[in-house]
């Protein structure tokens, strides 16, 4: 008899257990509360974008013109430095060895140079000039000899072929002394100009060869342009540095004196965008943390949406005009980097009589 009612029993309470469930599930449930507060515009009409915060130089990528491994890091995250301070090293003992080949070369052109121009040498004369007076000599012997022959009587007594020996000696003779002479006067004449003058391109050119080396030597040293703060350093010690521009720069930097901030407005709603417009930032999570903001200028080129806040109704297939503004640094505790919500002054949509003014781009 039991048995007879138990399965009933559990498929009715399975019904009204069902058909509580269903009701539960079927309530609205309450809005969860934001976990920030928004922030609000002090304009009735304004336009809203979001701001991504940069360096007043705008943030500088820095890489390396010398490809090579990485011997020192100067630097690191959040130190300042000056224009002209070492950020990073490449291998430079390839360049250095070369240097020493150059200085070499350079020495020898040297060297030879002032031999050039220290010509004649004084021991070199003596020798010119005893050659001159041996020449001399054996000019003298000859025609002493000659004259002999042409003393004698009997023309029989001497072959013809002896006299034209003679003759052809005295020539010789005379020909050794002229060039004795003319050696000894091109010895102490020293150097041809033309000469020098070839042995001083010849250092000047090994001058620029070393100094061309010694400028490869500094270039293989990344150094600042700008004074500045390190915003990241993406290099280490032993890893290859290559050159070029990459995705992920090895040291990103730029000055934080003063902070821009790159505003991103639609493209529907750029003309009612003016030069000089008030503006007000407010930090994301605390709109109590809010500054009144500088107009730079206005980036004359629309370009596609790259900055995204991650909104569920964010659109990201479209274009933006990119207005910079400026606040002192101490005014928020914010970083490179971080989002903003900016609001604009902006004139009501209804009025089309501001589209003249979004020509001006700033001072």
């Amino acid at each position: 008899m039991i048995r007879k009612y138990v399965l009933p029993v559990i498929a009715a309470f399975g019904l009204c257990f069902a058909v509580y469930v269903v009701g539960l599930g079927s309530r609205p449930m309450p809005a969860a509360p934001p976990v920030a507060e928004p922030s609000m515009a002090p304009w009735p009409s304004y336009v809203a974008g979001a701001g991504i915060i940069e360096a007043s130089t705008e943030n500088i990528a820095i890489g390396t013109v010398m490809p090579g491994v990485v011997t020192a890091v100067y630097v690191k995250p959040g130190q300042t430095v000056k224009a002209g301070d070492p950020l990073f090293k490449v291998d430079d003992r390839p360049m250095l060895a070369e240097l020493q080949v150059r200085q070499a070369a350079l020495a020898q052109a040297k060297a030879n140079l002032e031999r050039l121009e220290r010509m004649p040498r004084p021991e070199d004369i003596p020798v010119a000039e005893a050659r001159l007076t041996e020449a001399e000599s054996l000019l003298a012997d000859a025609r002493s000899q000659m004259a002999m022959f042409d003393r004698v009587d009997d023309k029989r007594a001497v072959s013809q072929d002896e006299l034209d020996r003679r003759r052809y000696a005295v020539r010789v003779a005379e020909a050794r002394l002229n060039a004795a002479r003319a050696q000894l006067a091109l010895l102490k004449a020293g150097t041809w100009k033309p000469d020098i003058e070839i042995a001083r391109a010849e250092v000047a050119a090994a001058e620029a060869q070393v100094q061309s080396t010694r400028t490869e030597i500094e270039r293989l040293t990344t150094r600042a342009l700008v004074d500045g703060d390190i915003l990241q350093v993406k290099i280490r010690l032993g890893e290859y540095a290559p050159a070029g521009v990459l995705q992920t720069p090895l040291v990103l930097m730029g000055n934080l004196d003063r902070l821009h901030v790159r505003v991103d407005v639609d493209e529907n709603d750029a003309w009612r965008i003016r030069a000089g417009a008030d503006a007000r930032a407010f930090v994301r999570g605390n709109r109590n943390l809010e500054t009144p903001l500088t107009f730079v200028r206005i980036e004359p080129y629309v370009v596609p949406k790259r900055s995204l806040t991650g909104e569920s109704v964010e659109r990201v297939d479209t274009r933006v005009l990119q207005v910079i503004y400026s606040f002192e640094r101490s005014k928020l505790p914010v970083y490179v980097g971080q989002l903003m919500d900016v609001y604009i002054e902006a004139p009501p949509v209804g009025n089309t009589t501001a589209t003249s003014a979004t020509r001006a781009t700033g001072p």
